[in-house]
């Protein structure tokens, strides 16, 4: 099983309608279950106040009603300084999640919010939460996370969403790759006590090199996932249902497992401090597709599927009757 990479949660298989199907044979999400097993319980409390997420090792405040309203981005950095200044419930490890600690949480099967069904938090409203990574195509602009169905995009700095602030650390989860901190105006900065992703550096560290050619694809030293080496052959526009008999064609002649990546699969290839496309430096393929399915339903609108947009990084959703993404095929280490 791949280290490093988190079950979304999907657990039944849906046709491009969007209706219930058997999930034999088929190379769906919920029929492959790739990921780390989750532990059950998922959550432990840790007192009163504070839960523990066992699968990642991060602490989250159990009451968001803590933090009630929307604020900007430099406030909400602010406000975990403060946190810290003040040893919140105990703590003075606190900070804001990176897009990865953040995304950590979303059940992609699950909808208002899109967390675990056993998830115990109180206090959430279904809306943007912010994360401490800045997105590198546009620095003034930091990644968020909506709770009603797991998407995550940016918004400008001087915009106002929630904060939901973590503490602890995961070695499960990989770095964000970010290594630069940006101001509200996308500016370049010192990031000694900003709080930022990049003064962080909360995750695992990704081996160097991270990647190396094997046979048929390119295999992530961090993951374990072997990538297909040459995704322009299997790019072509296709509807979702499509893209997963594209990469069933592919295993006819081919030694190798290939199936369509879930979204944890695809957004562990982003390094976040690239764009155009956010792959990392050292990733041989360089001429990618705007837009790549995944094989997760949303767990929203079920017609919907989880895409990654390759070139800033966002994770997204498509309709499924949408012959405009393409697929990536990926495969396991044997």
């Amino acid at each position: 099983m791949s280290t490093h990479i988190l079950k979304t949660g999907a657990k039944t298989c849906y046709d491009g309608k969007g209706l219930p199907i058997s999930c034999r044979s088929s190379l769906q999400d919920a029929a492959l279950g790739m990921g780390t097993s989750v532990p059950e319980p998922r959550f432990a409390p840790l007192g009163d106040d504070l839960v523990r997420d066992r699968l990642t090792s991060l602490c989250w405040p159990l009451d968001l009603s803590a933090f009630p309203y929307p604020v900007s981005w430099s406030e909400g950095l602010q406000i975990v300084d403060e946190l810290n200044r003040d040893g919140f419930l105990g703590r003075n490890d606190w900070r804001m999640p990176n897009r990865r600690e953040l995304r950590s949480l979303i059940w992609h099967s699950a909808r208002n919010p899109a967390l675990p069904p056993d998830h115990p938090f109180r206090g959430l409203q279904l809306t943007w939460y912010w994360t401490s990574t800045s997105s590198a195509m546009h620095p003034r602009y930091a990644w968020y996370i909506h709770l009603e169905g797991g998407r995550m995009f940016w918004g400008r700095k001087d915009q106002f969403f929630m904060l939901w602030p973590v503490c602890s650390r995961s070695a499960v989860l990989p770095r964000t790759g970010q290594m630069e901190c940006f101001d509200k105006r996308g500016a370049s900065m010192e990031c000694r006590n900003s709080g930022q992703d990049a003064e962080a550096l909360a995750g695992a560290v990704w081996p160097g090199p991270r990647f190396e050619g094997v046979n048929e694809g390119i295999r992530d030293r961090l993951t374990g996932l072997i990538w297909y080496a040459e995704p322009d052959i299997v790019a072509l526009p296709a509807d979702w249902e499509e893209g997963l008999e594209i990469v069933e064609a592919l295993n006819r002649d081919s030694r190798l497992n290939w199936h369509p990546p879930n979204i944890n699969e695809l957004e562990s290839l982003v390094d976040a401090s690239r764009h155009s496309p956010a792959l990392p430096a050292d990733f041989p393929v360089r001429d990618t597709e705007e837009v790549y399915w995944s094989s997760t339903t949303s767990g929203f609108e079920t017609d919907w599927a989880f895409a990654l947009y390759m070139h800033k990084g966002a994770v997204g959703v498509g309709h499924k009757s949408h012959a405009g993404f393409a697929v990536w095929p990926v495969a396991e280490e044997e």
